[in-house]
């Protein structure tokens, strides 16, 4: 892909008439999508749409979660467990850079989503082209970054010895699989933008079956250890990335990725960058902190880290409930929000919130009432089961917390106020989780203090993103 890039500049803005003319053309109801896919975002119901839209995204998001779980619960049972503690202690690591990029991928989204709201459909698949060649791009200069990194990684978080080769392997490998993953992600950000998220859904779920399939005949068969279980994951990667960019090949629709678009637009790259960029740091940081809460939790010994890790995993899966609803908002408040339709954006807003909060609580107790019996699919040592469910009751029981601030994230995304909730969300949570470290946890230095500053930080950090987002919008209807 991409192998005739090259850089293109866009050097005039187009004039009022030429808008007008642009709009016209390109207006959904004249040129509708030609397969009927595309989701009418700006007119009908909204809150069915929303749960049509989201669901899928959920699912999606579950089943990439997977191939990390698939990792930590083959390990757990057939490695042993310092295979388990050296996977776990690599989540916080993991998760900053993947989170970093994956986050990015909300810039394609956002674009186009404003774009077919002011009716400027022809510009999508110059978005489309730019998106994909930034995905292989970026991906490759942040793996030749890990690669280099990834020793110093394990001292840094203070990873114990006894596993911190192992630990090493799994990263290295692990990573490899970057550049694949950073381009589904912008692929299933690019149909995400008209609505569609049952393409990208079942391109996962494939490729999670791959994925457990290979981590068995790797682990269990060839007795590979961690490195099957990476390899397994890179591999997976491959070919959803496979997927999602044949899919986007052969598509009809308006985000059809056609050879001429093949190419880095500078003018959409910055775009990109300036939207993409402040949310995927805002989806870091949280890891970034985590690295931070891993250290004291690697204090405690490899038993509590591999239960720290199991049940960090169903933490992911409900967080990616409300993650499905952000995205739900950026898109539809952005679709809205670029039409002019004020009113049924801030309806999106409360809608997303709302269920966001109501399928990730549901999620959260179906987790809570069957706690030991999930547990024990990852480790059955009974250390590992207890120290994972005291994470869940302090922790993923409170999931629903983070609608709080990662709807009016969202929202403020979509009106195109990409670095305000960045620089909120790492006072919320980078700063003040390392004070809590300093302070409260040095202090008491017990695990369920340290489980604490998760909730208490959501709090904080919605409050802020809150008042932030009813500012921006009272001074946007002024």
């Amino acid at each position: 892909m991409c192998t005739n890039m090259w850089i293109t500049k866009k050097n005039t803005t187009p004039s009022v008439d030429e808008r007008k003319e642009e709009q016209e053309a390109f207006a959904p109801e004249e040129k509708p999508w030609e397969d009927g896919k595309e989701m009418d975002m700006i007119h009908g119901s909204l809150w069915n749409k929303i749960i049509l839209f989201a669901m899928p995204l959920a699912l999606s998001s579950i089943l990439q979660q997977l191939f990390n779980s698939a990792d930590v619960a083959v390990v757990g049972r057939f490695a042993g467990k310092d295979a388990l503690a050296a996977v776990g202690a690599n989540v916080a690591n993991v998760a900053v850079f993947v989170n970093l990029l994956v986050g990015m991928s909300i810039g394609p989204n956002v674009i186009i989503s404003n774009l077919i709201g002011h009716g400027k459909r022809k510009e999508v698949p110059k978005v489309v082209g730019t998106s994909m060649c930034s995905a292989l791009v970026i991906g490759l200069i942040f793996l030749v970054l890990i690669q280099i990194l990834a020793g110093p990684l394990m001292v840094w978080s203070a990873v114990p010895e006894d596993v911190r080769d192992l630990a090493e392997i799994y990263l290295r490998i692990y990573m490899l699989g970057l550049p694949f993953m950073m381009i589904y992600n912008f692929g299933a950000a690019v149909l995400r933008s008209v609505g569609n998220t049952r393409t990208p859904l079942l391109y996962m779920t494939l490729a999670g079956v791959v994925n457990l399939i290979l981590n068995i005949g790797f682990v269990v068969g060839a007795s590979m250890g961690v490195a099957g279980v990476a390899l397994a994951t890179v591999l997976s990667n491959i070919l959803s990335a496979v997927l999602v960019l044949r899919h986007l090949w052969v598509d009809s629709s308006i985000v059809q990725m056609r050879k001429e678009f093949l190419r880095i637009d500078s003018y959409y790259m910055k775009k990109i960058l300036l939207t993409g960029l402040p949310a995927g740091i805002q989806s870091s940081v949280f890891s970034l902190s985590n690295m931070f809460i891993q250290t004291g939790i690697n204090h405690f010994g490899s038993a509590i880290i591999a239960g720290a890790a199991a049940g960090l995993n169903f933490e992911y899966f409900t967080y990616d409930i409300v993650l499905a609803f952000a995205s739900a908002n950026v898109t539809f408040y952005g679709q809205n929000y670029g039409a002019g339709e004020t009113a049924r954006s801030h309806r999106v807003f409360y809608l997303s919130m709302g269920l966001g909060a109501l399928f990730t609580g549901i999620l959260s107790g179906i987790f809570m009432i069957w706690a030991v019996p999930l547990t024990m699919i990852y480790s059955t040592d009974p250390v590992v089961i207890d120290y994972a469910i005291r994470r869940m009751t302090h922790v993923m029981s409170l999931e629903p917390l983070c609608v709080l601030f990662e709807m009016p994230a969202a929202a403020l995304r979509a009106m195109n106020y990409s670095i305000l909730p960045s620089v909120i969300t790492i006072l919320g949570t980078v700063v003040f989780r390392i004070v809590w470290m300093l302070t409260i946890f040095k202090k008491v230095g017990t695990y369920e203090i340290l489980m604490d500053v998760y909730p208490v930080s959501w709090v904080v950090t919605g409050v802020m993103l809150l008042v932030a987002y009813y500012v921006v919008r009272g001074r946007r209807e002024v």
